[in-house]
C-alpha cells in the first residue's frame, strides 16, 4: 500500500511547512489528487490518519480534491474530458487523445495551520 509512504511524506512536509511559520498545529492539509496519479483516495485517507497519529497533525484533516482527466482533443482542438480512464476518447467528439492536460496530480494547494 504505497498511499501509507505518501500519507507519511504529507505529514513531513506539513510539519516542516508548520515550524517554517511558526506554527505549533495543523488543522487540515488540501491536496489535489488526478485521476491518474495511481492513488486510491479512500487508502490514502485511512492512511493520512494512522501516519498523524503521535503528531502535532493528530486529529487534522486531509482534504482531497479530485480531478478529473482532461486531453486535448485532436479533433475539437479544445481541452475536453475523457469518456473514462479505460478509453482515452473525447467526450464530446470521441476521438482518440493522447495529450494529457490534467489529471496527474498529487500536489499539496495549502495547509490550515494555527497562527
Amino acid at each position: 500500500m504505497h498511499e501509507l509512504s505518501i500519507a507519511i511524506s504529507l505529514v513531513e512536509a506539513a510539519q516542516e511547512e508548520a515550524r517554517n511559520h511558526a506554527s505549533t498545529a495543523v488543522y487540515a492539509v488540501h491536496l489535489r489528487l488526478g485521476a491518474l496519479a495511481g492513488v486510491v483516495k479512500d487508502a490514502l485517507l485511512f492512511s493520512y490518519d494512522l501516519a498523524t497519529q503521535g503528531t502535532p497533525l493528530e486529529g487534522s484533516r486531509l482534504i482531497v480534491e479530485e480531478v478529473p482527466v482532461i486531453v486535448l482533443c485532436p479533433v475539437c482542438r479544445e481541452r475536453r474530458p475523457i469518456r473514462s480512464p479505460q478509453l482515452f476518447c473525447c467526450a464530446v467528439c470521441g476521438a482518440p487523445a493522447g495529450d494529457v492536460l490534467q489529471g496527474r496530480e498529487l500536489e499539496v494547494t495549502a495547509l490550515e495551520i494555527a497562527p
